[in-house]
């Protein structure tokens, strides 16, 4: 009974419910009821909450419709003016003919320049030569990309049966090319220690040892394969021979020095503005860092514009066809010249998690054997060769691929190729103006990682001469300091580059400094003992030798030029770890053997450098005098030294003192006197 009158009060309900509706009411409308029911109750809960809220907040969504609604309500056609119809027909044809448009701006924009470039020639050729030789390379090099782009498998192809017959004959051939190298080399060696003497011989077998020091301590000595050494320690040679020994080569290389030394000292003027114009009082800090800064600007404004990528690929190629180095490594060496040891890796980011622990090997080494184009202005600001410094950031390129094919050969087949499609990659900034910015905010850390490192590292070795030299006083040998340890350590190595007997001491304690701290430490001091020598006065005081020779600087030079020293071991590590985690292990383990691979490829550079530097091109007549005087081998038929003693007799002969100009020592007319044999009264 009670479960009866339960129903039936349900029943009941349902009809007063539903009491105006049909009794044949569908089910689904039923349902579509009870959910419409549904919703306007929880809107009124809604709106209940939102009005016990004080109206605070209302129902964005159901106002998002009711304006949706209103805007299609209100459209209505409406009719174009004239005015935007134009512009509409602008606009289509714009797009319609956007690449006619191109080409025919960059035409106009492209004979305007050639007009300038005509106008200028026309005026003054000499002094227009510059812009002159940029506009034939530039001219060359688009129209090299073009026929690459567009007609490289016809280039290939016209080149196949010529690669078919070498790679036929190449059994016998490569002997015969091997027989060929050393019968020139003993012949150039020959020639050339008549000409320039005995020294050139010692450089000589210093590059010798090198290789044979890192072929027994090589990872694999069995597996080495000596083509990427041979053609790399022959591209040494062959800009050596174009930078150093041809005046041509010499002067360009000395023009793109004094044009960079020009260029960095536009950094005075931010440098004045900020901190006033006594900041060159504190030269280090306010002269040669705001110089580090400037030049990752520009470097970054270049590579948003594709420059850098551009170059960098172009060198990478030549080594790799010359050497025949994968893409990868050869990629980061190129960026190398150019970027630091950290930023050259993120050229090929995607692709280093694939690469050989001896390709790895050689992307540590090749940063650990050159150095960055944003701490060049700085080593230039020193007053160290410009020149000099370009001519080794570029020679130690081809020499990094070298020691470390030799010092870690490979042993795995490399999965990147020349066929893989290798991509570089490209700058993030949207426009030139944030690439600038972006730049200068970079730098803010590199610019801080420099000055807290000379600081900590000056202090550091403060500390460690005080404590070395109070034990050293305990044996009566107060002199004791890390300079003097580090020489006698490296003095070996000095030499055999072709420094002087009586520098390699001196030369020993930079390399020092440069190994266990940074270069940044070895260049300051390598520009004291420049200054000294310009000065002039006693090579020798209490004992202790002032300044070098000319050669001697050059070599040091070469053979300080590089990041290989044991802060930058842990810059690499962290680096690379970051950009190719997979790769951690491979990382740590072969760091210490690229550090030293780098060392290496630093002292073959100046090996290249002892062999083929003629002093002559930039030493004045009493220094060149002077060293000719110190060395009994120094060779009598030097045109130099001839020129010099002619320049020297003449001057004689129309001044009253027996020696003129107070530069020359007694030691220098004797010298000219051997060499011209003339019985001049100065001579008797």
């Amino acid at each position: 009974m009670e479960l009866t009158e339960t129903n039936r009060d349900h029943s009941e309900m349902h009809n007063l419910a539903f009491q105006n509706d049909s009794d044949d009411v569908d089910v689904t409308n039923l349902k579509g009821l009870g959910d419409n029911s549904q919703r306007i109750k929880n809107s009124q809960n809604k709106k209940t909450v939102h009005t016990n809220q004080g109206d605070e907040y209302i129902n964005i969504q159901s106002d998002l419709h009711e304006k949706k609604r209103a805007s299609v309500d209100d459209e209505q056609p409406r009719l174009k003016g004239l005015l935007e119809k134009k512009y509409d027909e602008v606009c289509e044809f714009c797009k319609k003919h956007k690449t006619r448009i191109y080409y025919a701006v960059y035409g106009i924009l492209i004979t305007a320049y050639l007009a300038v470039v005509i106008a200028a020639c026309s005026l003054n050729f000499r002094r227009a030569l510059p812009l002159f030789v940029i506009t034939v390379l530039a001219i060359f090099f688009i129209c090299w990309d073009f026929l690459i782009a567009k007609y490289e498998d016809r280039i290939a192809a016209l080149f196949s049966p010529g690669d078919r017959y070498l790679k036929k004959q190449w059994f016998w051939l490569k002997w015969v090319l091997c027989a060929a190298l050393i019968i020139t080399i003993i012949c150039w060696l020959i020639f050339d220690t008549a000409k320039q003497g005995s020294r050139q011989l010692i450089s000589f077998g210093g590059l010798v040892m090198y290789v044979l020091l890192m072929l027994i301590f090589s990872k694999y000595p069995n597996r080495v394969a000596w083509r990427p050494v041979f053609s790399g320690i022959g591209m040494q040679f062959i800009l050596g021979i174009l930078i150093l020994r041809t005046k041509v080569g010499f002067d360009v290389f000395n023009w793109l020095g004094i044009q960079i030394q020009t260029f960095l000292e536009y950094s005075d003027s931010g440098a004045r503005f900020v901190f006033g114009d006594k900041y060159t009082d504190h030269f280090f800090a306010f002269k040669v860092l705001p110089i580090v800064v400037f030049f990752s600007t520009v470097m970054s404004m270049l590579y948003h514009v594709g420059f850098m990528q551009w170059l960098i690929g172009k060198v990478g190629w030549i080594m790799q066809i010359f050497m025949g180095t994968t893409p990868v490594e050869s990629l980061v060496a190129a960026g190398n010249i150019f970027v630091g040891q950290t930023e050259s890796p993120l050229l090929v980011r995607p692709y280093l998690p694939y690469i050989t622990k001896s390709e790895l090997h050689a992307v540590m080494t090749a940063g650990f054997s050159t150095i960055a184009g944003s701490v060049l202005g700085a080593y230039i600001s020193f007053g160290v060769s410009s020149s000099h410094l370009l001519t080794a950031s570029v020679m130690s390129a081809p020499a990094s691929l070298a020691a470390s094919k030799l010092f870690w050969p490979e042993t795995e087949k490399p999965l990147i190729t020349l066929r893989s499609g290798l991509q570089m990659a490209k700058s993030d900034s949207k426009n030139l103006l944030e690439a600038a910015s972006q730049g200068a905010s970079t730098s803010i850390g590199l610019v801080a990682n420099i000055a807290v490192n000379v600081i900590s590292f000056l202090a550091l070795l403060s500390f460690l001469d005080s404590g070395l030299s109070w034990v050293g006083n305990l044996f009566d040998y107060p002199q004791l300091n890390f300079e003097n340890i580090c020489a006698y350590v490296f003095m070996p190595f000095s030499f055999m580059m072709g420094v002087d007997w009586e520098d390699s001491f001196i030369v020993g304690g930079l390399l020092g400094y440069k190994t266990f701290f940074n270069e940044f430490l070895a260049y300051e001091r390598l520009s004291k003992l420049i200054q000294n020598r310009e000065k002039g006065g006693s090579m020798y005081i209490n004992g202790v030798k002032q300044y070098m020779t000319v050669r001697s600087e050059v070599i040091a030079t070469y053979a300080l030029c590089g990041f290989a020293n044991f802060g930058s071991l842990g810059l690499v590590i962290g680096g690379l770890t970051s950009i190719a985690p997979s790769k951690k292990k491979e990382i740590a383990d072969g760091a210490f053997r690229a550090m030293i691979a780098g060392t290496a490829a630093c002292f073959m550079t100046a090996c290249v450098a002892g062999m083929l530097t003629v002093p002559g091109l930039e030493v004045p007549c009493h220094i060149l005098l002077g060293n000719a005087s110190n060395f009994t081998d120094f060779p009598a038929n030097t045109t130099e030294l001839v020129k010099c003693c002619q320049h020297l007799f003449t001057s004689a002969n129309h001044s009253e003192d027996i020696f003129p100009g107070g530069n020359y020592s007694l030691n220098s007319w004797k010298v000219c006197c051997q060499i011209l044999g003339q019985p001049a009264f100065h001579c008797t």
